[in-house]
């Protein structure tokens, strides 16, 4: 009777370590594991294993005396999503990879030169007259200064900048609609 006492004990004292445990812990282990790109479920099958793994060391006197129990459950949490990370790596196909490059391709496509032309000739005549001097007919600085009348390189500088900065802030504000924009 007293052996079957001890092992109800035993049981009860389980269980509440358990309890325990996974109120203290298992927030941190869910967080980790979102933090590195893993699932809810995931989280509750690694502190799972963990916990086994935990139970076992202490139950059998293998592992050192514990300190901190949830500080050594994480550890055991971190190594055993290190090495569950390390065999999906392995286990990708290139395929799959490949699938997730041509998306983000499709989704920053350079705009078509005429959607380019919408938005610089918002930022006004002179302008787009400015740039396309500048970066299509690539005359230098001082050129442009003295085409346009700028009193230096330096003024022809700031202008030829404000101008970028018209156009950046034009497709900032998505004055033309995304969809619009890229054909």
């Amino acid at each position: 009777m007293v052996a079957l006492a001890t092992c109800e004990q035993a049981s009860k004292s389980r269980e509440a370590l358990f309890t325990e445990l996974y109120e203290k812990t298992f927030p941190q282990v869910a967080r980790y594991v979102s933090k590195m790109g893993g699932s809810f479920e995931e989280a509750k099958d690694t502190f799972q294993d963990a916990l086994i793994l935990y139970y076992e060391k202490t139950a059998t006197g293998s592992a050192e005396p514990v300190v901190n129990d949830s500080a050594y459950l994480m550890g055991i949490v971190k190594h055993l999503w290190t090495k569950k990370f390390k065999a999906n790596i392995k286990n990708t196909t290139l395929s799959g990879i490949t699938d997730d490059i041509k998306l983000v391709i499709t989704k920053e496509e350079s705009p078509s030169p005429e959607r380019l032309v919408k938005f610089l000739k918002v930022a006004g005549k002179k302008c787009l007259d400015i740039l396309k001097a500048f970066y299509y007919d690539k005359q230098p600085m001082v050129e442009v200064a003295d085409t346009f009348g700028f009193s230096s390189v330096r003024s022809a500088t700031v202008q030829k900048y404000k101008c970028l900065e018209k156009v950046r802030d034009n497709v900032k504000q998505k004055s033309l609609a995304y969809e619009d924009f890229f054909e």
